[in-house]
């Protein structure tokens, strides 16, 4: 089981190399209030002080720390000399000429041998990024340490909380350490390891009050007790190592700094440690064993030795699942054009048949939020056009006085003993004129659909040309010019039809009422509703001679200028014009209701043949002619630069995720108990 916190490492590595985040891998990460003592216990973790030191907050980054344990430098000697006993050719570091050393992820292809040179590397690197004040940055720092004295164990050592800013914080840098903590502790794949100094109230603890947000049933906290060597006189730290004060479930170890004299003075951690020792078994007999540096690097590494075997499952079926969907992605990027002409073809053919699909129904990606395509062509003829026709009154616009001065004046200066037909097909004409405007609305909405097509294609179907820019905006040029062309054919069609409806009214039309019966059945409607059929035939000739109001002569006696009396706007009208404002009224109605359906049934036609199934006819050829031409095959097949990149990415992910899924692979279930 040894070996599953170097695989945790590699795979770090792996993800570090992409940058990404998308995997919460293992780790330790140490929390705790500023000078509690965090970089301290990580020294006496390595057995090595390379950590910068002072007082203040001293830690302004995140130090992602990986401890690798490798063979003495004798072994590693004999093994490259074939001498001695065989080992592990990743453990045998060939050209490292050290016991200990450490790398910087970086700095790559440098070692580092002197651990002063690796405190100056950190402060460097710090100070890049965070400035040479007091300023933090949440840009974690990896350094991996390799040393026969250390356990396997990766840590992350984060800024100490501050309540107060100081130099150039920003004001809000409490709220900025704690968000990059939380952000790193909320990992539910992560140990914490909360620190708080013994010689103050544990009650008070930042480090756990940060701990129990994230972690409420304490299954993920080990706490660690600092300096308990400062603690008061007739004090001691009994209560709170033994879980009396606050119970904590992983356990609670004390451990004890070096004071910043023995740092001034340079004295060894090794000294450190048996001092430790002896303050333990001198002041902590019963708990000696269980409490210092030594005990606390085998209790974490224990831990997380389990935690990841716990771990190890759920985070195999998450390298799975996440490997599917960037293959998945990298698929709908498509691969780096290399045969341009085929490529090009390819993608025009197939928007063709993805926009000919598209208007039969019978494409891959179907809708289900709103109409497209065919069903809106087809919801524009049979709903919103025909409706609109069948909501027009056959006899809107034209009042009775209307009809009245139209066969008047078709009689011209003879009195009419019959409705005259001219008057008929003059005011028939008006109302079938009516009839272009919304045909006319119905060609425009088509054009409309057939345009949105396009862009539904190249979004959901044909998304190969979301990769070159050039190549769509071209296909929408041509789309939108053949559509264009066909717009005024189609308009003049349809013009037509509306023309040949005027052109000749047919009133031998087998639906048509003829106009005998019309005229024969309003006068026998007027004869039983006259007065009750009580007035005598005498009384209503009378009354037929009588001239209606506005037109009689003028009273003796009076000179009036006739030509000056205007037409009255409403008056009553006598029986015989009530009849024949009946009669024209029903024959107008019956023809136009003719000619309606007649509209109805040729418009959709028209615009089908003239523009929607000539457009799917001629579309692909069209392109093929517009596009395919050897000087524009390079300009057109460029990829966007967002494409290039998110297609780099995705590749490096999915390699990564690759390498992850083979690094997993080779844990036996035999390695995790």
């Amino acid at each position: 089981m040894e070996t599953l916190i170097p695989v945790i490492n590699r795979l770090q590595e792996v993800f570090l190399t992409v940058g990404a985040d998308v995997i919460q891998l293992p780790q330790i990460v140490v929390v705790g209030s500023q000078s509690s003592g965090k970089s301290s216990v990580l020294e006496s973790l390595v057995g090595r002080d390379f950590l910068p030191r002072g007082s203040g907050i001293v830690t302004r980054r995140p130090l992602v720390l990986q401890l690798v344990n490798v063979p003495p430098l004798e072994e590693r000697k004999a093994h490259e000399n074939g001498n001695g006993v065989k080992q592990n050719i990743q453990n045998s570091y060939p050209g490292i000429k050290a016991e200990e050393w450490g790398t910087f992820l970086h700095c790559k292809n440098q070692t580092f041998t002197d651990f002063h040179e690796i405190r100056k590397e950190i402060e460097g690197e710090t100070e890049r990024s965070s400035g040479e004040n007091k300023g933090i940055s949440p840009e974690p720092i990896y350094l991996k340490i390799f040393s026969p004295k250390v356990l396997n164990l990766t840590l992350v050592d984060l800024p100490g909380i501050t309540k107060v800013p100081v130099g150039d914080q920003p004001e809000d840098i409490e709220a900025q350490v704690q968000d990059m903590i939380l952000s790193f502790i909320s990992n539910p794949n992560s140990l914490i390891l909360a620190v708080s100094p013994a010689n103050s109230d544990l009650a008070t603890s930042d480090a756990l009050k940060l701990a129990r947000e994230v972690d409420t049933d304490g299954r993920r906290t080990l706490l660690v007790v600092s300096k308990l060597d400062l603690m008061d006189a007739g004090t001691d730290a009994l209560e709170v190592l033994l879980g009396r004060v606050i119970p904590v479930r992983l356990g609670i170890v004390g451990v004890v700094n070096r004071s910043q004299h023995d740092i001034n003075t340079s004295k060894s951690l090794e000294h450190s440690c048996r001092d430790e020792q002896a303050f333990l078994q001198r002041h902590y007999p019963s708990l000696a064993s269980r409490c210092g540096s030594r005990y606390l690097a085998k209790t974490l590494s224990r831990l997380l030795m389990h935690h990841i075997r716990d771990c190890l499952p759920e985070l195999k079926t998450r390298v799975t699942v996440l490997s599917s969907q960037y293959q998945a992605r990298l698929s709908s990027y498509g691969q780096p054009v290399e045969d341009h002409s085929a490529t090009l073809l390819q993608i025009v053919t197939k928007f063709a048949s993805d926009y000919c699909n598209t208007i039969e129904g019978t494409a891959t990606h179907i809708q289900t939020t709103e109409l497209c395509g065919g069903a809106r062509i087809c919801y524009i003829f049979h709903e919103t056009f025909g409706r609109t026709l069948q909501s027009i009154d056959p006899l809107g616009g034209l009042s009775e006085l209307d009809i009245l001065t139209a066969i008047r004046n078709a009689t011209g200066p003879r009195p009419a003993l019959f409705v005259p037909e001219v008057s008929f097909e003059l005011l028939v004409k008006r109302q079938i004129k009516r009839l272009e405007e919304p045909s006319m609305r119905c060609v425009e909405l088509v054009h409309e659909e057939l345009q949105r097509i396009v862009q539904h294609c190249s979004s959901y179907s044909t998304q190969e040309l979301l990769r070159f820019p050039k190549l769509h905006d071209s296909i929408v040029e041509v789309v939108t010019s053949l559509l264009r062309k066909r717009l005024p054919i189609t308009n003049e069609m349809v013009h037509n039809l509306v023309a040949i409806e005027l052109a000749y009214i047919n009133t031998k039309h087998p639906d048509f009422t003829d106009a005998a019966q019309v005229s024969a059945s309003v006068n026998s409607q007027q004869a039983d509703g006259t007065d009750g059929g009580k007035r005598s035939k005498n009384e209503r000739l009378a009354e037929d001679r009588v001239p209606p109001g506005g037109f009689g002569s003028p009273s003796r006696g009076q000179a009036v200028n006739l030509l000056d009396t205007a037409v009255p706007s409403a008056r009553k009208l006598s029986t015989k014009e009530q009849r024949d404002c009946e009669v024209i009224q029903c024959l107008i109605k019956s023809y136009f209701l003719i000619v309606r359906q007649s509209i109805m049934d040729s418009v959709p036609k028209t615009v089908m043949h003239f523009l929607v199934n000539f457009v799917k006819e001629r579309l692909q050829s069209e392109l093929v002619g517009q596009l395919y031409k050897q000087g524009l095959l390079q300009e057109l097949l460029i990829e966007s630069q967002d494409t290039a990149q998110q297609r780099t990415e995705v590749a490096q992910m999915l390699e990564a995720l690759q390498k992850a899924s083979n690094i997993i692979s080779e844990i036996r279930e035999t390695h995790l108990w």
